[in-house]
Formats: structure tokens, sequence, C-alpha cells
């Protein structure tokens, strides 16, 4: 199983990255998919997920209308479109898979980093 996510970079305030997560190793169109940020000395927190079929999406309350995930189930890869980025966005971003009754998987993380 691999969830390599890419995409993460060193970008200005206001600015926009797009996130991607190549998921392989399982059945990608079985889990519902999920990102996660951890800055430098905080705890791993919530950003985004969405389920299996791409229907419903789910956002904190931070990002919500700045960041969109969708997803691509013929590509088995997981989106994360982050717009008008502030430095309090800056963290390691990672990709999560989850199912009912499996374990989850993650990926390695990739890191955004947003001057001001």
């Amino acid at each position: 199983v691999q969830l390599q996510a890419s995409g993460g970079g060193l970008v200005q305030a206001g600015d926009s990255l797009r996130l991607s997560c190549a998921a392989s190793g399982f059945t990608f169109s079985d889990y519902g998919m999920g990102w996660f940020r951890q800055a430098t000395g905080k705890e791993r927190e919530f950003v985004a997920a969405v389920t299996w079929s791409g229907g419903s999406t789910y956002y904190s309350d931070s990002v919500k209308g700045r960041f969109t995930i969708s997803r691509d189930n013929a590509r088995n890869t997981v989106y994360l479109q982050m717009n008008s980025l502030k430095p309090e966005d800056t963290a390691v971003y990672y990709c999560n898979a989850k199912t009912p009754g499996k374990r989850d998987y993650w990926g390695q993380g990739t890191l955004v980093t947003v001057s001001s």
C-alpha cells in the first residue's frame, strides 16, 4: 500500500497550491479519503475529507471556503486545491485513506510553507 503525496512548496500569502495524493495497493474506490496537516510543535489536525464516491465533502472551519477536496477514482488520486493561502496554513500535509472495519492508511506528507 502506498499513498504518495505531492505538490507542496513555498508560496506567498494569497497564492494557491494543489496537492495530489496517488494511491496504490488497495481498492481506492472503497475508501474515503482525507487530508490532515501538522504544523511544527502542534498535533495533527483534520483538514478535509471526501467520501468514496466523491458525493460528499467535509472541511475544517479553518479552511472552509478556501480549500476544495476532490478525487478521481479512475486515477486513484485525491486532490486538495488550496486557495487564498495564509501563513497559518504552513504545515506538512498528509493524505489518509479510511474505510469501516479496516485499518487506515497514511501517506508520507508534503510540506507547504506560506510566507507572509
